[in-house]
């Protein structure tokens, strides 16, 4: 889930900085926006990789020996 954020939040960010979009945002700088927007996105998805690593999930395996 905080991975599809953290995609999210990249490319809002990468739109913003790279001036893809010029939007006109009183007392708010484009660049910046777009640089914090770029960095909270990567931090949300290196954090959701540290946090739930897909390889350390647990996987609940039931072996039945019905062998006399």
């Amino acid at each position: 889930m905080y991975i599809g954020l953290g995609i999210l939040l990249l490319v809002a960010g990468l739109v913003l900085a790279l001036d893809v979009v010029t939007v006109d945002i009183k007392y708010v700088n484009d660049d910046a926006l777009g640089t914090i927007l770029i960095v909270a996105g990567v931090l949300a998805i290196v954090l959701s990789l540290i946090v739930a690593p897909p390889w350390r999930r647990d996987r609940v395996v039931h072996r039945y020996d019905d062998r006399p």
